[in-house]
């Protein structure tokens, strides 16, 4: 094999990801078709990579949320594109969740989706949400990245070093030290590591460390803080509807419920600045009385508790600029929660972990030299919408601190009115929620006939009552029927 990287040649040299979580294994399954050999590195345990059969099985208490991830055991979303996106990569996956439990439904039809303190109108979106736990997703993931030719994942490794990384270098490895405890130290030789290891990644330091400059970084403290606790799930329970989201506007405070795998549900309250919900069972029942929507309150009140709740807490939004850096070391990209952690009131992260797999695959093609710069500059417009669009909503609160500007303002007010006007436009809640689960771009709703719509002066016209149908109410997308 050559070390000259600007001649790598599909199928051939070896990767290494930092980090096994969504964004370090769908970069894992893209570089699997650059390279001849990916290692994937964690620190965790990583059960489930082999085909046992039984996805469900390792739940036990809660929802089997790996140590590194405390978060994974919250509610989490995955958006339609996302599911596309993965289905893409991985065919068959939805298929495959669906067996171990997970519900599917359409978006505004099998749920209730709340904004500004009142329903919007169920109408059809075509967007499939797949209700699965992120712990099951992680799984399958997992069990599926294990399988690919050439790839294997290195649990219990613990990565302490970057190689070669002086200000006119490029990376040429990691530095790993395998188990527990502080036994000798080895180099893996890499002709290219992604860095997927999460907020608190340390090669962001030890690059800086050795000279590279830091990307400008762009901040929203939001002061967020969740808890989570797992029920079971009655047939009876809102209806039969399977999820319900409520914002957190008007106020503070939100939440959100799913129905998850093993007859579940996952239901999380969260407040911003400060105004956390409590963990004790009247505190957590209290908390959810004082949403703008009852759903949540009546659901908890008659459902069973099978944990106790969790807590969480994000404090801020950050994304890192490396599309401004003129020449950012060889050798390594930085991807996922890394390069841009999203508040996760907006449930983008997974989603948007899938579009940069894809744009680094895009990326491959044009050979190792030069790579990150080129990475960078791509997927830089894939962050924008996801990262406009949640700070754009965070920052209409004047407590939440970060910087804010005309066209934020203007496109706050906007998505404001158009939350509104979705409440009983067709045609305005369709297009909404398609951009908020990243199937359209937020210019769909500047179209010139769907602007007026949500311009218009007066009550817009209701959206009648809809009868889910079969379709709506079986467990597996009818794409996936045939």
């Amino acid at each position: 094999m050559t070390s000259d990287r600007s001649t790598s040649t599909p199928h051939s040299g070896h990767a290494v990801v930092l980090g096994a979580g969504i964004a370090g294994l769908l970069a894992a399954r893209v570089l699997s078709e650059s390279f001849d050999r990916v290692s994937v590195l964690d620190r965790d345990d990583l059960p489930g990579t082999g085909d046992t059969g039984d996805l469900g099985s390792g739940l036990g208490a809660g929802l089997g949320a790996r140590r590194g991830v405390p978060q994974a055991g919250h509610l989490h979303a995955l958006m339609d594109r996302g599911r596309e996106i993965l289905e893409e990569l991985h065919p068959g996956l939805v298929t495959r969740l669906v067996a171990a439990g997970a519900p599917t439904s359409e978006a505004l039809v099998g749920g209730r989706w709340y904004l500004q303190g009142r329903r919007v109108g169920p109408v059809s979106t075509g967007l499939t949400s797949v209700l699965a736990s992120r712990p099951l997703l992680e799984r399958e993931l997992r069990r599926r990245t294990a399988a690919l030719p050439g790839v294997r994942l290195l649990p219990r490794t613990a990565v302490i070093g970057l190689v070669g990384v002086g200000a006119d270098e490029s990376v040429t490895g990691v530095r790993i030290r395998a188990g527990a405890g502080d036994g000798a130290s080895t180099v893996l030789a890499a002709d290219l590591v992604v860095d997927a290891s999460g907020r608190n990644s340390r090669s962001l330091d030890w690059l800086a460390a050795a000279g590279h400059p830091a990307p400008p970084t762009s901040r929203v403290t939001v002061d967020l803080g969740y808890a989570s606790r797992i029920y079971q799930r009655r047939p009876e329970h809102l209806g039969g509807d399977l999820s319900v989201i409520i914002s957190t506007t008007p106020g503070l405070r939100g939440g959100g419920a799913a129905a998850v795998e093993g007859d579940r549900w996952i239901v999380t309250l969260a407040g911003l600045l400060g105004e956390h919900p409590p963990t004790d069972d009247d505190g957590f029942r209290a908390f959810a009385r004082r949403l703008p929507a009852p759903d949540i309150a009546d659901l908890i009140g008659t459902a069973t508790p099978l944990t106790d709740a969790v807590p969480y807490r994000f404090r801020e939004s950050v994304r890192r600029h490396f599309e401004a850096v003129r020449r950012p070391p060889d050798g390594i990209v930085v991807i996922g929660d890394a390069l841009c952690s999203f508040n996760p009131l907006y449930a983008q992260g997974m989603t948007v972990a899938a579009q940069q797999a894809l744009v680094l695959r895009d990326c491959l093609s044009g050979g190792l030299r030069g790579l990150p710069g080129r990475f960078y500059r791509a997927v830089g417009p894939v962050l924008d919408v996801a990262w406009d669009m949640a700070t754009s909503s965070d920052l209409r609160y004047p407590a939440v601190a970060g910087r804010r500007t005309l066209r934020g303002r203007v496109t706050g007010s906007y998505a404001a009115r158009a939350q509104r006007r979705a409440h009983r436009d067709p045609a305005v809640a369709r297009t909404l929620m398609r951009v908020v689960h990243l199937a359209e771009p937020p210019t769909a709703l500047l179209r010139p006939a769907l602007a007026a719509r949500v311009l218009a002066p007066g009550a817009p016209r209701a959206i009648p009552p809809a009868a889910p149908t079969v379709r709506d109410r079986l467990a597996v997308p009818h794409h996936e029927q045939s």
